[in-house]
């Protein structure tokens, strides 16, 4: 047995064709035939049907999952060998959400990517309540994002905090105020984040502790939708104050201060705990535990 049958068996799965596996690979279809055989051969079992479409046998299936791992192991140990080169090179995952995705990532990736243009990232954008989870699976290497929850399986460091603040178009009623309380927005209507988001468990937790029912008028699922809407003065709403920076600088929207609100939340790394930590995801780590607050809370 030999990594390329895996590889093939593994392709052969996906395309469900000798024909097109081979294409996929760059290896005639008879090459493609003799490797499932031979490993067919050596197992002393069949693995695939040859009926058309093309499928895997029961057996087949057993033997694909253990030829993932393998494979996935092979790709680990290429990963390791790898850093043992002077240029860091490698692929990191990032999980976090659309405010933290716009806001702050391209400042980091901006320079880490100047650094070290041989380390590729690739972004997944998701609810707040759904980054730590994503690196528990293994979904995304490194999750940014709120530390509301502690997990066994996780690491954390902290990057910044955060606040949630109150955010209405100029032309609002509220806009003449500096400061209200949260009983002053018992009946003004509201844009919210949608429930599986930290900064709508959040308001919903300060709204029932002080006995207030919300009136939302719209339910969205990130700050950025949210800010356009309020944009258009259709209600106001309590987002996230470092995705709203931009919007506070040019006049589109007005932050008034809420006393029962201030309360800080941590934002920072999220890592698999035990988990192999790849030269790139090192020195990216690094990279942005060593930034200064100022450069993730800054307005510009």
């Amino acid at each position: 047995m030999n990594i390329n049958q895996l590889e093939t068996l593994l392709t052969i799965s996906k395309t469900l064709s000798f024909r097109k596996a081979g294409e996929a690979l760059n290896l005639t279809q008879p090459a493609v035939s003799a490797q499932i055989k031979s490993l067919e051969d050596e197992f002393k079992t069949i693995l695939v049907d040859r009926n058309h479409p093309v499928t895997l046998t029961d057996r087949g299936q057993v033997f694909l999952a253990h030829a993932q791992r393998i494979l996935s192991i092979v790709e680990e140990l290429k990963q390791k060998l790898s850093d043992l080169d002077q240029n860091p090179q490698g692929h990191i995952v990032l999980g976090t959400t659309t405010s933290i995705a716009m806001q702050i990532l391209p400042r980091v990736l901006s320079y880490f990517q100047n650094q070290y243009p041989l380390i590729k990232t690739t972004i997944h954008t998701m609810p707040s309540s759904q980054v730590l989870t994503s690196v528990e699976n293994g979904f995304v290497d490194i999750g940014i994002g709120y530390l509301a929850e502690r997990s066994a399986q996780v690491e954390t460091s902290v990057l910044y905090y955060d606040t949630f603040e109150l955010v209405v178009a100029p032309g609002h009623p509220l806009a003449a105020r500096n400061r209200v309380t949260v009983g002053m927005l018992r009946d003004v209507p509201m844009i919210l984040l949608s429930p599986d988001t930290l900064g709508r468990r959040f308001v919903d937790r300060i709204f029932r502790e002080h006995h207030i029912e919300p009136n939302p008028v719209m339910v969205l699922s990130s700050s950025e939708e949210v800010k356009r809407m309020v944009e258009l003065n259709l209600g106001a709403a309590i987002v996230s104050k470092l995705s709203i920076a931009t919007e506070l600088r040019r006049g589109s929207l007005k932050m008034i201060a809420v006393e029962e609100l201030e309360v800080s939340h941590p934002v920072g790394v999220i890592t698999k705990s035990g988990r192999y930590v790849s030269h790139a995801m090192k020195q990216f780590l690094n990279d942005l535990k060593g930034m200064p607050e100022d450069q993730f809370t800054g307005s510009e």
